[in-house]
């Protein structure tokens, strides 16, 4: 079977041909650009604990080598401290945290990286990778489908038509395929602008991330935001005027050294400028995110960053929403109709995003009236800006699809947990089968559904000793008779969870049912739903939106590979180029 093409190498199109790889599928990645980044400090991402754990995972060595976990977040106005909270720097983390300072909970350490550190390591760990085929200078310029694949052709050195099964485009916000397939792009230009600058200096606060708002100190604006990067070097944003500031290198400079003798005693310490710039944030949503067999993923299907909001965090998200259903269907263990829960569930999280986004700005930015539609807002300025710089709250939690088309039919059996059905699942503590103990979260992406059996005790013996008694061996027995590739685990609690209880689990971590024992026949209806065949009663004709295909049936032909094991297709994808293109000119006149 053909390979999946994928426009544009940046963090987004990396991550997804890697995560598609551990899957057993190959893919061929079109970069534009030569393959060389230019270092920028003053270009950084935070990444929160589920996608940093994303990235780890595909074997990103710069995550561990070249960002840096911060122990701690703090708040101030004027001359005030108001909030401050620290960070949980293990393992043990969770976005459910409170503020008491008595809470056992902690709030897992957001990792904060430059983007062309995270970009190397992906492209090293694209280099290792044989089932990835990354082709530098080859720009797209027509896409074509047919009801068994994709083909695209690419100026470059030596123009080439390539052949694929399916097209993601994951070439940012000027995104030719999206221009191509005529999606529209709208939203709002120039939501927030802020001066930025790279330094490496010493601040009263190692390690610690700030938020000050309106600090008392001429020129330096309403808000300035510092973040520590490793070896002594801190990334600045100051927050600029709606419209018109001209930010020259004086004006920058001054600003710079105001903030640090404010933070500072009154003193401008030493320090070293390495990188400025000024960066200006939109808010867009593409209208449709599948068109067939092309797919839209990162900036090239939305834009957001005002207030703290992380783009890239939401891009990888996407792929780790879309690399498990692409890798099912690629190997004809899902329907098609699978990859329709995509646009559906990322889509839908997106919006509810930008829609919190555009409900607090009046509040944050301009004292609006607006308290009363955002949850939260009483709270204060500060808090909102807390929730939505630490992932949580409606600004940054990592996105819940309650109302998934994917979901499972209600079962007798079924309980409720800790997690809401369709929420990310807490990082436990596991036994795998091989009888090691590791992080649930170590355990996601690899096409198959974990089925989580919490045992009480079960970490203190063997798994040998355990694995034949009790409700085990029917366990194994019901997930091995599960219409998808599955993995029995192991653990000693799970929050909410009473003893004995069977968690299932989506390969990207979501929550698709909990239940009370085994209950072999439940846990086959909802694995069965959540790889796409939804039950008889439940009416999917409002799934595919603005036209999108209403997919295929049939029985599958091949499950996916198990961990390890490598698919026998090619990964080239040149084919002869076709005699007509159908999409091979650009429709779009409205996206800037």
């Amino acid at each position: 079977m053909d390979p999946v093409i994928i426009v544009g190498a940046g963090p987004v199109g990396l991550a997804l041909s890697l995560a598609l790889a551990a899957q057993g599928v190959p893919s061929v990645v079109l970069d534009e650009t030569s393959g060389q980044e230019e270092p920028r400090p003053a270009r950084t991402v935070v990444l929160r604990a589920d996608t940093a754990g994303l990235v780890e995972r595909l074997g990103c060595a710069t995550i561990r080598d070249e960002g840096l976990r911060w122990v701690g977040w703090r708040g101030m106005q004027r001359r005030r401290p108001v909030r401050q909270v620290a960070f949980d720097l293990g393992l043990g983390g969770t976005e459910e945290w409170s503020e008491d300072p008595s809470s056992p909970a902690a709030p897992a350490a957001p990792l904060h990286i430059t983007q062309h550190a995270l970009a190397r390591g992906l492209r090293d760990a694209v280099a290792r990778e044989p089932l990835v085929r990354l082709v530098t200078d080859s720009r797209l310029d027509t896409v074509e489908q047919d009801r068994k694949g994709v083909t695209a052709h690419t100026r470059g050195p030596d123009g080439t038509w390539w052949r694929g099964s399916h097209l993601v485009g994951c070439d940012g916000s000027r995104s030719t395929v999206r221009k191509l397939l005529g999606v529209r792009f709208p939203g709002r230009t120039a939501v927030e602008r802020h001066a930025v600058a790279a330094l490496r200096t010493e601040l009263p606060w190692p390690g610690e991330a700030l938020s000050h708002r309106q600090p008392p100190w001429r020129g330096v604006g309403e808000e300035v935001t510092a973040r520590p990067l490793p070896d002594g070097v801190w990334r600045i944003d100051w927050l600029l005027p709606p419209r018109g500031e001209l930010v020259t290198p004086d004006a920058l400079v001054t600003r710079i050294r105001e903030t640090l003798a404010g933070w500072c005693e009154g003193t401008t310490p030493p320090y070293e400028l390495l990188d400025t710039g000024v960066h200006t944030l939109h808010h867009r949503l593409a209208r449709r995110w599948r068109v067939d067999r092309v797919l839209l993923a990162g900036d090239a299907a939305h834009l957001l960053g005002a207030i703290g909001t992380q783009s890239l965090d939401e891009g990888l998200r996407d792929v780790d929403n879309l690399a498990w259903k692409l890798a099912l269907t690629w190997h004809r263990a899902a329907p098609d109709a699978l990859l329709d829960s995509y646009q559906s569930e990322r889509r839908t999280a997106i919006a509810a995003r930008l829609r919190a986004a555009d409900q607090a700005l009046p509040v944050l930015r301009g004292g609006g009236g607006l308290r009363a539609y955002l949850p939260g807002v009483l709270r204060g300025h500060d808090a909102l800006l807390t929730d939505a710089h630490l992932g949580r709250g409606p600004l940054g939690a990592s996105p819940a699809y309650p109302h998934s088309p994917l979901a499972a039919p209600f079962g007798e059996g079924m309980i409720p947990v800790g997690t809401p059905i369709g929420a990310p699942v807490e990082d436990v503590r596991v036994t795998a089968p091989d009888d090691t103990t590791v992080r649930l979260r170590d355990r996601l992406g690899q096409a198959r559904f974990p089925v989580l059996l919490v045992a009480p005790g079960s970490g203190v013996w063997e798994r040998r000793h355990w694995r034949t008694a009790g409700l085990m061996p029917r366990l194994e027995e019901a997930a091995e008779a599960l219409p998808v590739a599955s993995e029995v685990l192991v653990t000693d609690a799970y929050p909410g969870a009473p003893a004995h209880a069977v968690l299932l689990i989506r390969p990207d971590g979501h929550l698709v049912a909990a239940f009370a024992g085994v209950r072999a026949e439940e846990l086959r209806a909802a694995a069965d739903a959540a790889r796409g065949n939804a039950p008889e009663d439940t009416d999917t004709s409002a799934v595919p939106e603005e036209g999108a295909p209403s997919g295929r049936s049939g029985t599958p032909e091949r499950a996916a590979p198990a961990r390890g094991e490598r698919t026998p297709a090619a990964v080239s994808a040149e084919v002869p180029a076709p005699a007509e293109a159908s999409l091979g000119h650009d429709r779009t006149a409205d996206v800037h």
